[in-house]
C-alpha cells in the first residue's frame, strides 16, 4: 500500500475505479490507436488533438493522484479541514465525524469500517485491508 493514495476522508485511491477500470482499459485503447497509426492522423480528426494528448496522459502517466497529492477537487471541505489542522486522515481528528466528512460516509459507506479500523487497529491493518482489496479488483464505485 502506497500512503501517497490514502485520501484526508478514509478513501484509498488505487481502489477507486479509474484506477482499477479506466486507466487499464485507457492504456489498451491508447496502444492499439498507436499501432493503428492514430498519432499521424489525428490533427485531421474533429478534436482529435485535445483527445490524444488526454488518452495519452491517462494511459502513460494515470490521470488521478490523491487530494494529498494535488489531485481532486481542491475545494473539497474535508480536504481543506484536514489540512488545515495537519490530520492525515479525518478518522484522526478529535473532532470525527463532524459534518464535513458526513458526506463521504453517507456516500461510502464502507468508510465508516475502513476509518473505525484505522482509528482502532492503525495503519497497518488499513493498509492491509486496502491491498487485499485492490488484489481483488475492489472498487468503490460498484
Amino acid at each position: 500500500m502506497d500512503r501517497k493514495y490514502s485520501c484526508y476522508c478514509g478513501l484509498y485511491c488505487e481502489n477507486c475505479a479509474v484506477k482499477v477500470k479506466v486507466e487499464p482499459a485507457a492504456k489498451v485503447l491508447f496502444d492499439e490507436m498507436k499501432k493503428a497509426g492514430f498519432e499521424e492522423v489525428v490533427n485531421f480528426i474533429p478534436g482529435g488533438d485535445g483527445f490524444w494528448p488526454f488518452l495519452k496522459g491517462m494511459a502513460v502517466d494515470g490521470m488521478c493522484v490523491s487530494c494529498k497529492d494535488g489531485g481532486g477537487d481542491p475545494g473539497c471541505p474535508v480536504r481543506i479541514c484536514a489540512k488545515d489542522k495537519g490530520v492525515d486522515m479525518c478518522v484522526l481528528c478529535g473532532e470525527y465525524p463532524c459534518e464535513k466528512v458526513a458526506v463521504f460516509l453517507e456516500r461510502n459507506p464502507v468508510l465508516e469500517h475502513d476509518n473505525a479500523l484505522l482509528a482502532g487497529k492503525g495503519w497497518d491493518a488499513w493498509a492491509k485491508l486496502q491491498d487485499e482489496r485492490k488484489s481483488k479488483e475492489f472498487t468503490y464505485q460498484e
